[in-house]
């Protein structure tokens, strides 16, 4: 681009723009721009001069309805305020339906062993111990499968030999 604006250089002469306007109206004076007589439209004679009765003669003939915008459309304020409305209402019902709060009971024994399993909370066994409700719990609540008074009898009977190691009196 460079290259190609070096040798062009564009200039006007100086005083061009002054005398550019009396240098125009001579060319025109010098040459006939006038209208040949036969070319063109006429006009009848008289024509405005009674133009603007004529039109308004017109006008008040034909009855139009004329169809008003309203500069400020309420619609839009409407749907909103209806969207808003629709919305504080679901959260109140979905608020009324939440009433009952989630308590220990409500939770299955297999979300409490995945959360502690998942979970450390470096806590001992004697940490756990003081939190259990102890005296609440019942030896087959522990275990997985419930023990039954011929389960235990029948264990004793293969595994221990003499019945005074069990140690079963009542020294109240």
């Amino acid at each position: 681009m460079d290259k190609l604006n070096k040798n062009k250089n564009f200039e006007v002469p100086d005083g061009y723009f002054d005398t550019l306007s009396s240098d125009i109206m001579k060319k025109i004076a010098k040459e006939d721009f006038s209208m040949p007589p036969n070319e063109g439209f006429k006009v009848p004679e008289g024509y405005f001069e009674t133009f603007n009765a004529r039109l308004s003669g017109q006008l008040e003939n034909i009855e139009v309805e004329t169809k008003v915008i309203p500069l400020k459309s309420y619609r839009k304020h409407i749907y909103a305020a209806a969207s808003v409305a629709a919305v504080v209402l679901l959260f109140i019902l979905i608020q009324f339906n939440n009433d009952k709060t989630p308590s220990y009971s409500d939770l299955a024994n297999s979300d409490i062993e995945q959360y502690f399993e998942f979970n450390d909370l470096e806590l001992s066994s004697y940490d756990l111990a003081e939190i259990l409700p102890i005296h609440e719990l019942d030896l087959n609540d522990i275990l997985e499968s419930r023990l039954d008074n011929d389960n235990i009898i029948d264990y004793l009977d293969s595994h221990i030999e003499d019945f005074e190691e069990l140690n079963m009196h009542n020294d109240d």
